[in-house]
């Protein structure tokens, strides 16, 4: 039986990007439903968005924590089978979503992560940007034992159970990392798989160079305290 899938596109002034992004998406991933979450833009984003998508309009900006739990609710409410996440910036070809869906299947891990650094495709960000990466990268190694190579991405899968857990409670501040680390403690099972990115193709980036190196000082320290934060309870992480 072919999964009820849900594409999460969270959106905040992204008015240069969306239209193309969701009719890519409407076009390659015809079987899936689209949500955008508009996260309170002050731009044209929400009118962009081509006629019959689901859009939900949050009164202001949450952050992409909270964005993202919105889609996650809005997934548990319509009793979807898994949820992809995917940037409104265009740096996520839709044609990738399929092999997110498919690694899913066949690995029967609970998160599937797209990775930008598990084959060669010309991906090379800035130098900065690449250390905090690889510091971010051997942090999430130590504390799981676990060989995640791309931690910061925003192109993944969640299942069902994951679905729940992220509707009831999701990190607030740049939370990919942090899930990694909480979905493990709560004996979830996290993979990988190859994709290619993009650049964005409108707006800028949201963590600029001047905020990289508190970003990482953050996250960091987020997933040494999550070390002692109770994972999701078991009734919130198994679907009713």
């Amino acid at each position: 039986m072919r999964p009820k899938v849900l594409i999460i596109v969270p959106a905040f002034n992204e008015a240069g990007s969306i239209a193309a992004v969701v009719e890519d998406l409407h076009r390659v991933c015809s079987d899936y439903d689209v949500l955008v979450v508009d996260d309170g833009s002050t731009d044209q984003t929400a009118r962009r968005v081509p006629a019959g998508t689901s859009v939900v309009r949050l009164p202001f900006n949450l952050g992409i924590g909270g964005a993202m739990q919105t889609g996650y609710r809005y997934a548990a409410m319509h009793d979807y089978d898994i949820a992809v996440q995917l940037d409104a910036d265009g740096q996520h070809p839709p044609d990738q979503v399929p092999l997110l869906i498919e690694k899913m299947r066949t690995s029967g891990a609970n998160l599937v992560v797209g990775s930008r650094f598990l084959a060669e495709q010309g991906y090379s960000p800035p130098p900065s940007r690449l250390a905090g990466i690889s510091v971010l990268r051997g942090l999430l190694r130590l504390l799981t034992g676990q060989p995640i190579t791309d931690p910061t991405s925003g192109l993944r899968a969640a299942d069902r159970r994951v679905i729940h857990a992220f509707a009831y409670w999701y990190p607030e501040d740049y939370p990919e990392p942090e899930v990694i680390l909480l979905l493990h403690r709560a004996g979830l099972r996290i993979t990988e798989v190859a994709v290619v990115m993009a650049d964005r193709t409108a707006g800028s980036t949201s963590i600029p160079f001047a905020q990289g190196m508190f970003y990482l000082v953050k996250v960091s320290a987020a997933l040494l305290l999550d070390l002692i934060r109770n994972p999701w309870p078991q009734e919130r992480v198994t679907p009713p």
